[in-house]
């Protein structure tokens, strides 16, 4: 038992300790005044997004960034999307949508989708995004300002999570929780070629066009259903400068919308964090989610103190780094582990059973 209560605080002050220096190292992209005049591709893959979509468009064209194109690719919807973002492109100059091909053997829809937006590209930098984002003034300037500051051969941003009901609240603040205390993120560009230090959002991604056309990243991880972390893995494989930061409230997302649409979202994924490794994947969540039972079940008011404290602590400084609601992260802590084992579980299992589907299309 005492053995056991160590390994527990082990971890817990392990993930207190990375979460620390995330909150003090502010791994976030500074909003920068500075003007740049680089075209600036940015591609959007679509399907099924005509409920979105316009949202993203009328932000992108309220941007202060002047030098600029949109190309939106209309992955075989089933809704209207394409017809959506072709009236916003009639009365647009800057806008335009295409249809993408079938989807061949071999592919997974977006990297597909995205590698075809990069072969009409004109762009000097290519700035992949979802089409359920919102993005803000100064974004794009802040963005390329960083490029050119660390030579980058691919910039990611973790968007903002926008949270509207009860069960997108105890879901989604997941994936910043799992991020800011597993990962030191000014490591991904500090540590060279690392990849067990990779980590990268689909959100926003701003390539060097150059880079992006000598090794077609997209086509490199055709088959990666976390293509974001391949492409990252890629990137510091072969020697380019890659960097991951917090969005810095300058985009902000709407991921899923309720509870069972975050459930099956977060589930598609949540093992990439992990390599794929079921036996890790379930140390960590034993580790983070029995622990502290275990810890409780001691009855020793000073052992549980010491955890709570630590565990309220970490709660904070990931909030206020990720821009949310820290009281609702306290208050729906134990909803959201609870949550995240359903989230294991589901993961485990379609990765098993090879069962994985997203947007109609098997994965």
């Amino acid at each position: 038992m005492i053995i056991a209560i160590s390994v527990v605080f082990f971890f817990i002050i392990l993930r207190f300790t990375v979460t620390l220096f995330n909150f003090i190292s502010n791994p976030k992209l500074p909003h920068i005044a500075t003007h740049y005049n680089e075209l600036v591709s940015i591609l959007i893959p679509a399907r099924n997004e005509a409920d979105n979509i316009l949202t993203l468009l009328r932000s992108i064209h309220q941007q202060d960034y002047k030098n600029y194109e949109v190309i939106i690719l209309d992955d075989n919807s089933e809704d209207d999307t394409y017809n959506v973002c072709a009236a916003f492109a009639a009365d647009h100059s800057k806008f335009r949508v295409v249809k993408g091909p079938p989807l061949p053997n071999g592919w997974i829809g977006k990297n597909f989708a995205c590698h075809q937006l990069s072969k009409i590209a004109k762009g000097h930098y290519l700035l992949f995004l979802d089409a359920d984002e919102q993005v803000y003034r100064s974004l794009i300037n802040s963005a390329v300002h960083r490029m050119h500051l660390q030579k980058l051969g691919l910039l990611s941003l973790f968007a903002n999570q926008e949270m509207y009901t009860l069960g997108e609240l105890s879901v989604v603040p997941l994936m910043h929780y799992v991020l800011i205390n597993l990962l030191p993120l000014r490591l991904i560009l500090l540590v060279k070629k690392a990849a067990s230090v990779a980590a990268a959002s689909g959100q926003f991604m701003m390539f060097d066009a150059g880079v992006y056309h000598q090794h077609e990243w997209h086509k490199l991880v055709k088959e990666k259903v976390v293509e974001d972390v391949e492409i990252m893995k890629a990137i510091k494989a072969y020697g380019y400068n890659g960097e991951g930061l917090l969005a810095n409230g300058m985009i902000s997302c709407r991921m899923y919308k309720g509870y069972a649409d975050g459930l099956l979202g977060f589930s598609k994924n949540f093992m990439a964090a992990f390599n794929y490794s079921i036996p890790m994947f379930l140390i960590y969540v034993v580790l983070l989610i029995g622990g502290p039972l275990l810890v409780i079940s001691t009855g020793s008011l000073p052992l549980i103190a010491q955890m709570i404290g630590l565990i309220i602590l970490t709660r904070i400084m990931i909030s206020f780094a990720s821009g949310q609601n820290a009281w609702y992260n306290l208050l729906l802590h134990p909803f959201q582990m609870f949550n995240l084992a359903v989230i294991a579980f589901l993961s485990i299992q379609k990765h098993l059973t090879k069962s994985n589907v997203w947007k109609g299309r098997k994965i």
